[in-house]
């Protein structure tokens, strides 16, 4: 579904994408490691287009999508939440997915109306429907960003530390709102420092590293691999 060729960006002398090779499949559960400043968000906002590539080639369902505004990739399928929760906190929980949905997704009114109440049901909103999200707490917050990246029916959704600042509890629920959503088949990459709550959910894991790929497979090897316990983790071998 998602491929990254050789993709690189810089600022002046510092690499923040180096040479990045990603693909990955439908249907499946991405996780992404890597120390603050390792260039894990730089690689969401180059999938999204919020940033170009200076070099390299993104493809997205076989589409070369390098140079393409960020609203045609939304309406392709690209999908995001972000690390800090922005909601438009003047109007309602249900206002802001209605954003979402018509303007991201191209729904009508009426079709937007009812994907958007799934969507509340889905990430347990509904009872917050006509609350204004600038009332909401942390948690409600972070499930209202994962709500309005759905509202625009997302083929690839990507979490940019979507359980930073939780309770253990809390990153529980969340945890099992996002299985769901994986389950009902939408393909994932997950930004995440709360390494419990990725590996309840990813296949795989990468790790990120100035910009570059340093590691990458199934999760349990991955995190006793010596790049993760170096590179993350601080941790000599």
């Amino acid at each position: 579904m998602l491929e990254l060729q050789h993709v690189n960006k810089r600022y002046g002398s510092l690499k923040v994408s180096d040479d990045l090779c990603l693909k990955v499949a439908e249907g499946h559960a991405l996780g992404v490691l890597g120390p603050n400043g390792a260039g894990k968000s730089t690689m969401f906002n180059l999938i999204t287009g919020d940033v170009k590539a200076d070099s390299g080639c993104i493809l997205f369902n076989g589409q070369d999508i390098t140079r393409l505004a960020p609203n045609k990739r939304c309406r392709l399928g690209v999908g995001r939440s972000y690390q800090i929760p922005h909601p438009f906190s003047n109007m309602t929980v249900f206002e802001n997915l209605l954003v979402g949905g018509i303007f991201g997704a191209e729904q009508s009114e009426k079709q937007a109306y009812s994907a958007c109440y799934q969507v509340l049901d889905e990430t347990g909103l509904l009872p917050k429907a006509n609350v204004l999200a600038g009332s909401l707490t942390l948690l409600e917050r972070k499930r209202l960003e994962l709500a309005r990246a759905l509202a625009t029916s997302p083929k690839l959704l990507l979490l940019d530390e979507i359980a930073g600042g939780l309770t253990d509890a809390e990153c529980q629920q969340l945890i099992g709102t996002i299985k769901k959503i994986h389950d009902n088949g939408t393909t994932i990459v997950w930004i995440e420092h709360v390494v419990n709550a990725l590996l309840a959910v990813v296949d795989s894991l990468i790790v990120l590293d100035f910009g570059q790929k340093v590691a990458e497979g199934e999760p349990g090897a991955v995190m006793n691999s010596r790049e993760v316990k170096e590179i993350y983790m601080g941790i000599s071998t």
